[in-house]
């Protein structure tokens, strides 16, 4: 096993550089530490899978390092320390962080998906454990996980179609399920060329459109959660996703910008935190015009 710890390993990525929010100012302080602890976990996991250099075995051992040092096996991973003192601190489990891991073991073992359901067993482990995560930290009902779980897996195959390119090239993991090259007539190897053949686009949009009617199930989420300020960072996630997948069924991952700029974030998570708040309040209002009057 090797002598070094997973943070040697680090990307320098941070929360501040994902495509959707973390634990942003709109959340509520007590409960930013708990999220952000869990990040710098499965950031750490993340890059050590990801790693250029590194062979699978010791990536999987550093994985298992920072499993062990998570369950109190060990001290030498100082993310899975910190987290573990969060998670003993709230009374939480550390089954979605153990998730995660799964995922990333995944990773270095598995560089192709078959179809629609085998990718989303994998959102099932790398994705929907994050919003979980987030609503066991916020106290939400377990109620809220089926649309969550829609929600986490939307947002991770808007991933998956943008680095689809890089992905390939980089790491020779694809995460576009076969079935849908097949279906469109295409292969893998096109994701290697400059920009995408007419067969190569249909597949990517139509994956992008599949993708949408999936985000369409989680709609409902910032309406089901407790916590205002969460519901409020949710419906900005959903926006800037819904942008991204109208994007995504239209125009080529391989060859255009496919992400947003800072000033379309901006507007857009804007224009949703606006609507929120009236959509909450009005809920609120509309509550209390229907409550009955006391005798």
């Amino acid at each position: 096993m090797t002598t070094k710890t997973a943070n040697t390993f680090r990307s320098g990525k941070s929360h501040r550089d994902e495509n959707f929010p973390v634990a942003s100012w709109l959340i509520h302080p007590r409960h930013r530490g708990p999220i952000l602890a869990f990040y710098n976990f499965v950031r750490t996991a993340d890059d050590i899978a990801d790693h250029a250099t590194l062979d699978a075995k010791t990536k999987l051992d550093l994985l298992d390092q920072l499993e062990q040092d998570l369950l109190g096996s060990g001290d030498a991973n100082p993310e899975a320390v910190t987290l573990r003192l969060a998670l003993s601190q709230r009374g939480l489990s550390p089954r979605h962080a153990q998730n995660l891991l799964t995922a990333f073991r995944m990773d270095v073992t598995k560089l192709r998906y078959r179809d629609w359901d085998d990718l989303i067993d994998y959102c099932s482990y790398s994705a929907m454990p994050v919003g979980r995560f987030v609503l066991d930290v916020h106290g939400e009902d377990t109620k809220t996980w089926p649309t969550n779980d829609a929600l986490c897996a939307a947002l991770q195959i808007i991933n998956h179609i943008q680095d689809c390119q890089q992905d390939y090239r980089n790491l020779n993991r694809v995460y576009i399920p076969l079935d849908a090259f097949a279906a469109a007539g295409t292969e893998v190897a096109a994701l290697n060329e400059a920009r995408a053949s007419p067969a190569l686009a249909r597949c990517l949009h139509k994956l992008a459109r599949r993708t949408h009617e999936l985000l369409r199930g989680s709609d409902s989420l910032p309406a089901m959660v407790e916590d205002f300020r969460l519901g409020l960072e949710i419906s900005v996630i959903q926006s800037l996703a819904h942008r991204l997948t109208r994007i995504l069924e239209t125009r080529d991952p391989l060859s255009e910008r496919v992400h947003l700029s800072g000033a379309r974030v901006f507007g857009i998570g804007g224009a949703a935190l606006i609507s929120g708040i009236l959509h909450r309040f009005g809920r609120r209002l509309a509550a209390g015009f229907h409550r009955p009057r006391a005798a």
